[in-house]
């Protein structure tokens, strides 16, 4: 169980109606459930979130997601979105394995992924990009999919603390990340 107690059935209206929004009918996740405990950080993460669409396109975003999730170790973030949109983001088994175990230079990529992992990567350790990889980055994509680029690293990262650190139990329909 989480470190932090969930919303438990049945919710209020305006969380319900929430919940359908982002969930489309599935039952809310424990994550979303756990937040949703504290108005303030609901309202705060919902506020902050990047549950749309965007400019990336859904497997440019998904690589952007699992990275991120992958690099935090926040099997529960990762697992949710790798069982959520990966056959959709058309990610082989290969890719999805690399998000957590290669480095950006693995074959299964094309040159705009790597580049994309890399600066996933660098903003992991370093918060920052150096030149090189800004310029590679911006190589292949437009000044606002770069901003979404930072800001879905930023944002996962914040879920990633969030799932870490309540010790959310992986949902039991996720993937696990590989051995």
């Amino acid at each position: 169980m989480s470190r932090i107690a969930p919303l438990e059935p049945p919710y209020e209206p305006e969380i319900q109606a929430h919940f359908d929004r982002i969930m489309r009918g599935a039952p809310p996740l424990m994550l979303f459930r756990v937040v949703a405990s504290n108005t303030r950080a609901w309202e705060k993460f919902r506020a902050g979130s990047l549950l749309d669409r965007g400019p990336l396109s859904l497997r440019e975003r998904e690589i952007v997601i699992d990275r991120t999730c992958a690099l935090t170790r926040c099997e529960y973030e990762w697992g949710v979105h790798v069982a959520a949109f990966a056959e959709a983001a058309q990610l082989t088994q290969s890719q999805i394995r690399a998000t957590v175990l290669d480095d950006a230079q693995a074959s299964c990529w094309s040159a705009p992924e790597q580049a994309l992992i890399a600066a996933v990567d660098a903003l992991h350790l370093r918060a920052t990009l150096s030149e090189d990889e800004f310029d590679a980055l911006s190589a292949h994509y437009d000044d606002a999919k770069i901003f979404e680029i930072i800001l879905l690293c930023g944002f996962y990262r914040t879920v990633s603390y969030l799932a870490n650190g309540l010790d959310l139990p992986l949902e039991a329909n996720a993937a696990r990340f590989p051995k």
